[in-house]
């Protein structure tokens, strides 16, 4: 038996069971949808996991994440719908056709070569899908969604020859966005009421969030990963204010914006730059 079998066949036995008319009331409740918010938690526990760079966190997380598709398994068979080793096969399947340069006899250059001829032969066994766009899942968080859409739209050729037609777009965006939030100024002064974004301003935003994505992924960038790297430096940069503000025997609430502010720029003056 291969690597792994009586551990699997032990996972599905134990999912049953919990299934069982005898078993857990909480897991009988469960179905597809509701088992969806905890499926994609464990998945970013997942990517977390891997951040970390801890063998012994990841074999936990990829565990629980497991744990769920074994359970989406366990109620369709239930069903009747599909077995685990429909799923198992059918990944393995997809493997072997998807790599006939390994299984055998097409010949590849390189690592691209192999990404073309992966695209290739995805959209021969998909002849549903009608658009270049089909397949991302709305699902995704937006700014993923975002980089899936214009990496399809790059297969297709519509795409900027390289970074500085993405930045351009980006300063067009800016200039767009600027004018429309001047305009909601305008309109709020004369009414003598707080600014608020229009429509057109948060269809501007938008197209500026879009641009930046492209703009990233000309460089070689992750949006996704940037973002997460920005509110982690946000978070460790706020936390040190909060500390020298207490220092002070003082509560954040307590001081003014100007304070707070020149207490923000004295962090970052005495944060090591190569941390960032």
């Amino acid at each position: 038996m291969s690597e792994g079998g009586p551990a699997i066949e032990r996972l599905l036995d134990l999912m049953a069971r919990l299934r069982a008319p005898d078993g857990c009331p909480w897991d009988r409740e469960q179905t597809p949808a509701t088992l969806k918010p905890q499926m994609l938690e464990e998945c970013y526990e997942v990517l977390e996991a891997i951040d970390s760079g801890s063998p012994g966190h990841l074999t936990e997380e990829l565990g629980d994440l497991l744990l769920h598709v074994v359970f989406q398994a366990q109620i369709a068979r239930e069903k009747g719908d599909f077995t685990f080793a429909d799923v198992a096969k059918g990944i393995a399947d997809k493997l072997v056709r998807r790599h006939p340069h390994v299984f055998g006899i097409e010949k590849v250059a390189d690592a691209a070569n192999v990404v073309t001829l992966w695209h290739q032969l995805k959209k021969a066994e998909k002849p549903e899908r009608q658009s270049a766009l089909d397949g991302v899942p709305r699902a995704l968080p937006a700014l993923m969604r975002a980089e899936a859409l214009q990496k399809k739209a790059r297969n297709v050729g519509f795409d900027w020859p390289n970074a500085q037609g993405a930045l351009e777009k980006v300063r067009e965006e800016i200039a767009e966005v600027t004018a429309e939030i001047e305009s909601d100024i305008e309109a709020a002064a004369a009414k003598g009421t707080k600014t608020r974004g229009s429509a057109k301003t948060m269809e501007e935003l938008g197209d500026l969030l879009f641009a930046i994505v492209n703009l990233t992924r000309h460089l070689k960038l992750d949006a996704e990963e940037l973002l997460t790297g920005a509110n982690d430096k946000f978070v460790r940069r706020f936390q040190a204010v909060e500390e020298k503000i207490k220092a002070k025997g003082k509560a954040l609430q307590d001081c003014s914006l100007e304070e707070l502010d020149s207490v923000w720029n004295q962090v970052k003056i005495e944060s090591n730059p190569r941390e960032f």
